[in-house]
């Protein structure tokens, strides 16, 4: 199995174009385009959203400052201010598992969100999720971006620790994050935190530095943000703050090198510190066709002996509906073959409509020991099937 995915990822990017278009919404250019480095969840609006969109910013159009007009400043000031930018989706899947411990249709995800901006410099976005027994409060946050080179974030959003972990559940090809993200960037961490989607409370500084080549794309991309480290809709159990932070380098248009690192902990139910002392290393490389991710992290406390893990994802496009990802997945509990869980993934993703997608997945789960693997079976294969659509 190993020798036939090697063989695989390697023609994939053997085949990829060294250039290509950025990814950008559908109704936006380039140069609208506000995050060159992905740092937070691209989120687009709906089939019924967009008529609700285009309803306020026809309103607020009547009452918007001429562009000669300098801002003032005032309680009473409603001018200003991007009709805010409403959209949801839903996420439903069907999975088997031949080990006899899955076999269940699922509402994966309901979520709702609304972003904009106020002055033009301050970004806002509010997301919730709404399935299951707890709808709840993805993230809230004020993100103020005056300069590309400086800005300053504050509420909850994602944690800027891995490559993959801002990436909308549309964009990552398959039917889950990788292990890699899921226990060291806070989806059922390996301390205990809970699936918080990777995010958490804090605040955060960022930019984007020197413009080079043709078409200016900037080299380098910075993160360094404070949290909380408990996770979302938590308050922090200590004193101490969760330090993370990030650089990545675009020394090619589209192709990103980046080093993350992460030292805090995390305060569990039963009152007992854990340290979180991590690090992550990785590359990709996103076009409107091809996509590929490839990321190492490791756990360096020594409570979690050596916890690793290393995925590499390749989307390969077959049609201009049809997108098919390869992914091997790997997470060994302390740093040893011993106790390793790899995920060796093929998704046909079917995207049939900018708003409508399907997506099969079969997974092959080779683990170790059933401990590693968290069912009755070390060997086993997974059937998915996923649906999306934006509303």
């Amino acid at each position: 199995m190993n020798k036939y995915f090697s063989l695989a990822f390697a023609a994939a990017f053997a085949a990829m174009p060294l250039h290509a278009d950025t990814i950008v919404p559908e109704d936006e250019s380039a140069d609208d385009r506000t995050e060159e480095f992905l740092s937070d969840e691209r989120l687009e609006e709906g089939v019924i959203t967009q008529y609700i969109n285009r309803s306020i910013a026809s309103a607020m159009s009547a009452t918007a400052a001429p562009e000669d007009e300098q801002p003032t400043f005032g309680r009473t000031v409603t001018k200003w201010a991007s009709a805010p930018k409403f959209g949801g989706y839903v996420i439903g899947s069907y999975k088997y598992n031949t080990s006899g411990d899955s076999n269940q249709f699922n509402a994966r995800l309901v979520r709702f969100y609304v972003d904009g901006t106020i002055f033009n410099d301050f970004k806002y976005r509010l997301q919730l999720q709404m399935n299951g027994s707890s709808p709840h409060v993805k993230d809230f946050y004020l993100d103020w971006s005056h300069w590309k080179e400086f800005g300053i974030k504050i509420g909850q959003y994602k944690r800027s620790f891995t490559f993959e972990n801002p990436y909308n559940p549309w964009d990552v090809g398959v039917g889950d994050y990788a292990q890699l993200v899921q226990k060291f960037a806070g989806m059922g961490d390996i301390c205990g935190e809970a699936n918080m989607g990777g995010r958490d409370q804090g605040i955060q500084v960022h930019g984007d530095l020197f413009p080079i080549g043709q078409n200016k794309h900037r080299l380098v991309h910075y993160e360094l943000g404070l949290y909380n480290g408990q996770g979302i809709n938590t308050g922090d159990k200590n004193s101490r703050k969760d330090f993370i932070g990030s650089i990545q380098f675009q020394p090619i248009k589209n192709l990103f090198l980046g080093g993350f690192y992460w030292n805090g902990n995390y305060v569990n139910s039963s009152n007992q510190t854990l340290d979180r002392n991590r690090f992550c290393f990785g590359a990709k490389y996103e076009t409107t066709e091809w996509s590929a991710r490839m990321e190492y992290a490791r756990e360096c406390s020594d409570q979690f002996d050596g916890a690793d893990a290393l995925y590499m994802t390749v989307g390969i496009p077959c049609t201009p509906w049809l997108k098919t990802y390869l992914k091997y997945d790997l997470y060994r509990s302390d740093g040893s073959n011993d106790n390793a869980r790899t995920i060796y993934t093929v998704a046909p993703n079917f995207q049939l409509h900018k708003n409508l997608m399907f997506q099969l997945q079969y997974n092959y789960v080779n683990a170790k020991s059933a401990t590693a693997t968290g069912t009755n079976s070390n060997n086993h294969s997974e059937f998915w099937l996923e649906t999306y659509f934006r509303f």
